[in-house]
């Protein structure tokens, strides 16, 4: 249970429209005043409007969801992705270093190369084989480099009720085809955005509870840093696109779904290249902030309901 009006200061949300910011919004509202700017207000591609928001609304935290995640229209279009996931990320840590807000930035397993054979620590070498994935991790460093006291939530194959994302588009075309092929070779966890929300308001309150009202600077400079945060367990997309099929099917079982065929990710050629192994160990962040994650299944059945 999140206490209530645990922050001195406004949280400043990026990204309220996406899967992840909505949820945000939602979970972090009891513990303060979150401001969403509009992107009238606020667009990440004018650095200007980054900085005049910053300065004007003076936030507390500034939680920051929001990013380029068309993967592979990253690959035609690198400026745009690196404007927003590298450029507008380093003005929002300058600005932030200056008025002492706490950063809290979401990122990608994409960040790796995928060529590992066990779950990714966060000191593992990055090697991002997309441009996606090289515009997140250059957001990572930027941060980093800022001064800002920030924390760098690495997560893998978000998913929920709201939005656009791989659970919704394959119950969408399981009632309208007889036949899905799924890639069945890349492996990661599922996680849902509002687990990620709930794990964010958490943190955000154990802070404050260590500021108790003062500069968050110190409490978050020992535990500054990138922590990978993603469901718990592991399958494939094909294993997590069965398994919502299955489920799906007990809750309609009238309706016709689709059968659903193992297929390697050579068979579905795409412009940008995917890690096979995007398993994130989430060690780190349970033992810092004493949060473990639930297990995937659980967390898509939650979602189907939802539906």
């Amino acid at each position: 249970m999140i206490p209530t009006k645990t922050t001195t200061g406004p949280i400043l949300l990026t990204g309220a429209t996406g899967q992840v910011g909505g949820e945000l919004l939602n979970t972090l509202s009891p513990l303060g005043e979150v401001i969403a700017p509009l992107r009238s207000t606020l667009d990440l591609i004018n650095l200007q409007s980054i900085r005049d928001t910053i300065r004007t609304l003076r936030p507390r935290w500034i939680v920051n969801p929001a990013a380029y995640t068309a993967v592979d229209k990253a690959e035609t279009e690198p400026d745009l992705a690196y404007a927003i996931n590298r450029d507008a990320v380093r003005v929002i840590g300058e600005e932030a270093a200056t008025i002492g807000a706490g950063v809290i930035h979401f990122s990608t397993d994409y960040v790796f190369d995928g060529t590992g054979t066990k779950p990714y620590v966060e000191t593992d070498p990055t090697n991002p084989v997309s441009v996606y994935g090289a515009s997140k991790l250059a957001g990572e460093q930027t941060l980093a480099q800022s001064g800002a006291a920030h924390l760098i939530f690495r997560t893998s194959w978000v998913y929920g009720a709201r939005g656009k994302n791989f659970l919704l588009t394959i119950l969408k075309l399981a009632r309208e085809r007889e036949h899905l092929r799924v890639i069945g070779d890349q492996y990661g966890a599922p996680t849902w955005s509002r687990d990620l929300a709930q794990m964010t308001a958490h943190v955000i309150d154990q802070a404050e509870a260590a500021a108790n009202g003062q500069n968050l600077t110190a409490p978050l400079v020992d535990s500054s840093g990138v922590y990978h945060i993603s469901g718990a367990g592991e399958t494939t997309w094909y294993g997590f696109a069965a398994e919502a099929v299955r489920q799906q099917r007990e809750r309609e079982p009238g309706i016709r779904f689709a059968e659903i065929e193992a297929i390697p990710a050579t068979e579905y050629p795409l412009p940008a290249k995917r890690p096979a192994n995007s398993r994130l160990n989430c060690t780190k962040l349970q033992q810092r902030f004493n949060w473990r994650m639930p297990n995937w299944h659980e967390s898509l059945q939650k979602v189907l309901a939802e539906l």
